[in-house]
């Protein structure tokens, strides 16, 4: 607890506008993806087809979407910004895997590597001074 306080006196001192922006389009780019894979399922179902003889790919296919629509939006609000990045490692990380288990895509695979080093960025940085998880914790 005192390194997440920590890091979260060293955040609200070193804030700058611009990291907020960059954490709103990761949480907007995180909501669009999860509204792309709502909508195309068959998409999804493709992607899904080098692991589908796994156990547990129907339980990732349901957690895919939801978790980058809730995250996504926890993530440009600022409101548990940590947990929802955590919730979306996972997914980032079996992005790039898929890429090189199945059809590489190039885009899709910088697409993903940037969004990882973007939420792993996050992750230890916090949510900043321009977030609900700031506005809260100064209202106590």
């Amino acid at each position: 607890m005192d390194t997440i306080k920590s890091l979260n006196k060293w955040a609200n001192a070193h804030t700058y506008l611009p990291l907020d922006m960059v954490r709103v389009a990761l949480g907007v780019f995180l909501f669009f993806k999860g509204i792309n894979f709502m909508s195309n399922t068959e998409m999804l179902m493709k992607l899904f087809e080098p692991v589908q003889n796994f156990a547990g790919s129907m339980l990732v296919l349901h957690y895919v979407a939801p978790a980058h629509l809730i995250g996504g939006i926890l993530i440009a609000f600022g409101l548990l910004t940590r947990w929802a990045i955590m919730a979306q490692l996972p997914i980032l990380i079996g992005a790039i895997l898929i890429n090189f288990a199945g059809e590489m895509h190039i885009n899709n695979l910088l697409l993903a590597i940037s969004a990882l080093l973007i939420c792993g960025f996050f992750l230890v940085y916090g949510s900043g001074k321009n977030s609900a998880d700031y506005y809260l914790k100064m209202q106590q």
